[in-house]
C-alpha cells in the first residue's frame, strides 16, 4: 500500500462522511405544503432559508464531485500497481523457468 492510497482513503472517508451530514442538513422539498402553514413567514425569514439550502445545494455538488475524483484517482492507482506487481511476478517466474530449466540440463 502507498503512501498516496493512505491518503486518498483518508481523504474519501472524510468526503463521505462530510457528504453525509450535509444531505443530513439539507430539508426536505414537502417543508411548506399546506394551505394555512407559511402564513408568519417574512419575506426575509424565506430568504434566509433560501439562501441557506442554496448553500447546501452547492456544497452537496461539489463535495459529491470530490468524491467521485477521490475514487477514480483511487480505482487509477490500485489499476497501476496491480499492473506493475503482474509485471514484477512474470518476471519473477520467467527468471524461475529459465532457472529450473538450466538445472535440468
Amino acid at each position: 500500500m502507498t503512501v498516496w492510497e493512505i491518503i486518498l482513503g483518508a481523504l474519501l472517508i472524510v468526503a463521505s462522511l462530510i457528504m453525509i451530514i450535509v444531505i443530513i442538513l439539507q430539508e426536505g422539498n414537502e417543508k411548506n405544503i399546506g394551505v394555512i402553514s407559511g402564513g408568519a413567514d417574512t419575506f426575509f425569514s424565506k430568504n434566509k432559508a433560501r439562501s441557506y439550502d442554496a448553500f447546501l445545494s452547492r456544497a452537496t455538488k461539489w463535495i459529491a464531485i470530490g468524491f467521485v475524483v477521490v475514487v477514480l484517482a483511487l480505482n487509477i492507482i490500485a489499476y497501476a500497481t496491480d499492473k506493475s506487481s503482474d509485471s514484477d511476478a512474470d518476471a519473477t517466474s520467467e527468471t524461475t523457468i529459465s532457472a529450473t530449466a538450466d538445472e535440468a540440463v
